[in-house]
Formats: C-alpha cells, sequence, structure tokens
C-alpha cells in the first residue's frame, strides 16, 4: 500500500463529494500494474478533482458538469461520458437540461456523434431512475 500524500486524500475526499461514492477502489493501483501506475492515478485524479472540479467561483458544479458532460460526448468518449452524466445527474443537472445540451452538441459536432452520446444517456437516465426508484421504495 502506498502512502497517500495530503493533496490525494484531499482528491478522493472531493471526489467523493461530487461523485456520491469513493473513489479509491477505481484508481488504487492492482498488484500486476507497473510501479508508476499509482503515479499516474494519482496525477489525473488531483489535477481533476483538486484543480479543476471544485474551482467554482465562476462556473457552479452544476455547469461545470453539463460542460464535462458536453467535452466528453463530442470528443465521442462513451464510457468517461457515462461517468459524467451521472456526476451531472448527481449534482442537480436535469435530464433536460442534459437532453438540450445535445441539442446544442448536434449542431456544432455533429448528428451522429450526437446520437451515439445520446444512446449512453439513455442507459445512464434509466438507471438513475431506476436507483432513485429503489431509494424512494428503501425509505417507505
Amino acid at each position: 500500500m502506498t502512502e497517500h500524500s495530503p493533496d490525494y486524500i484531499r482528491s478522493l475526499n472531493n471526489a467523493e463529494r461530487i461523485l456520491g461514492f469513493s473513489l479509491a477502489p477505481f484508481v488504487d493501483p492492482r498488484p500486476f500494474e507497473p510501479a508508476n501506475a499509482y503515479d499516474f492515478t494519482r496525477i489525473a485524479t488531483e489535477h481533476a478533482f483538486n484543480d479543476a472540479w471544485p474551482r467554482t467561483d465562476h462556473l457552479d458544479l452544476r455547469t461545470r458538469a453539463l460542460v464535462s458532460v458536453t467535452i466528453t460526448a463530442s470528443l465521442g468518449i462513451l464510457e468517461p461520458l457515462r461517468g459524467q452524466l451521472r456526476i451531472a445527474l448527481y449534482n442537480g443537472v436535469t435530464k433536460e437540461e442534459i437532453v438540450e445540451a445535445f441539442i446544442q452538441m448536434a449542431v456544432y459536432a455533429g448528428v451522429a456523434r450526437a446520437f451515439d452520446s445520446y444512446s449512453v444517456a439513455r442507459e445512464v437516465f434509466a438507471e438513475y431512475d431506476e436507483a432513485r426508484g429503489a431509494a424512494a421504495t428503501d425509505d417507505d
């Protein structure tokens, strides 16, 4: 086990607040990975969750999440898009706002890219509604 720096611990705590779950199981290196794998995950995690996401002076978390959805969708990187959609929904972006972002994206990034990305959004919307339904049932 590698000793975590205070910056990395702060990054993991920020990530958990933004994601709603711990990122550590996804970024902690596995035994089969090379020794510098920790450096990669630490640097990437600190950059995202210490340097970018907490910057709320000019963009609030909701807006930053919607921008991140649009960027990942426009680039066509569908698995990261899935995560960004979850972050957006968890942080108060509505499904309707996400659809509007895809409409705008279709104009500037292409309809085919928007459709590919929206197919991921449909899956995440269903997952989100299912989780919320389960949570509502648990509260009863």
